[in-house]
């Protein structure tokens, strides 16, 4: 891949701030790993590493794919667009003024272009436009089978990640002395609600409705297992933060689409629970045996290097991780340019 594999993007990825109002909207972030960025740091970095990876190509027809530069999240917070309607109206009318300016999108019917997103209105960004949401790939943190606009086997997972330190020491095993925990609101999720009805007051478990009296990264540090509960997304960056601090993930949550599924055996350094066993929550994790417990953070360890992004990427990091999805579903059929 990394010899082979080339990717295109759209030249309005330099565009000249003075001369395009919207230029602000496929630039680069200037600073993508300020803490206020959150959970949509994975939707600035791709294109950051694209730019400053060897994928990029500045001559369309060696290209595998084409690269929309737009950013949902630059979209969201910019007044005269932020609506979810206005979003998708935007991308719509971007993707017809390319299909006019360029003959690649012809070429294929968009099928070998793909966009990212790591904002929850990024699920609607395609809906005015139908061979945008049925062709094109959707590189996307909302990664799961019911929501409706995206695809499985056809769109990829973005992890998650929010900017964390990077080079953090991990507590070993014997200094996690809590089973589990989490944290997070509740109002939208009655999984979460579930979850903290029942475990809320059990002594051996930290989980919160609201934030813990510690600071939220240490409830990582000194647990063993770490929860990732559907809130309004099925996605939220628990899973990132749990293998970022050394926490094995326990995910609660139907139908998502786990980043790297095809790469990463999940089951090797993570729990996979259905939201219908929460009663059994409990039972299930005090049921792997210290063996497998060492095992599983073991194997954590090998992977954490997959979800970390870098202003240039670095070799089996996140951008290369899923680049290599992409590069996955290359086979794509289209017409001479």
């Amino acid at each position: 891949m990394m010899r082979n594999f080339k990717i295109y993007a759209y030249p309005h990825v330099y565009n000249n701030m003075s001369k395009d109002a919207f230029a602000g909207i496929f630039l680069p972030h200037p600073n993508p790993f300020n803490p206020r960025l959150g959970n949509y740091l994975s939707e600035h970095m791709f294109k950051l590493s694209l730019l400053r990876s060897s994928l990029i190509t500045p001559i369309p027809q060696h290209a595998h794919f084409f690269f929309l530069p737009f950013s949902i999240n630059a979209m969201r917070n910019d007044p005269r667009i932020r609506s979810e309607s206005s979003i998708a109206e935007f991308v719509a009318e971007y993707t017809r003024r390319i299909s006019h300016q360029f003959p690649f999108w012809n070429a294929s019917a968009g099928a070998d272009h793909f966009y990212v997103c790591c904002h929850s209105v990024g699920r609607e960004a395609a809906s005015k436009h139908a061979d945008l949401h049925n062709n094109a790939i959707q590189v996307t943190c909302s990664s799961s089978f019911f929501q409706k606009f995206y695809v499985s086997h056809k769109d990829v997972a973005l992890p998650q990640v929010w900017p964390r330190p990077q080079d953090v020491p991990l507590n070993p095993p014997h200094a996690r002395h809590r089973l589990v925990y989490f944290a997070g609101r509740i109002q939208n999720s009655g999984v979460r609600q579930e979850l903290v009805a029942l475990w809320g007051n059990d002594t051996s478990m930290d989980v919160f409705e609201k934030s813990p009296s510690y600071p939220y990264e240490e409830g990582f540090r000194r647990s063993k297992y770490c929860l990732h509960v559907k809130g309004y997304e099925v996605n939220t960056a628990r899973v990132s933060d749990a293998i970022h601090y050394g926490c094995i993930p326990v995910i609660l949550s139907n139908y998502y689409d786990l980043p790297f599924a095809n790469v990463l055996d999940w089951s090797k350094f993570s729990v996979v629970i259905n939201t219908g066993e929460i009663p059994f929550l409990k039972k299930r994790l005090l049921s792997i045996t210290r063996q497998m417990y060492l095992s599983m953070y073991h194997n954590l360890c090998q992977v954490r290097r997959h979800f970390v992004w870098h202003k240039t990427p670095r070799g089996y990091d996140s951008f290369h991780m899923t680049a290599y999805q992409l590069w996955l579903k290359r086979s794509i059929h289209r017409l001479t340019y």
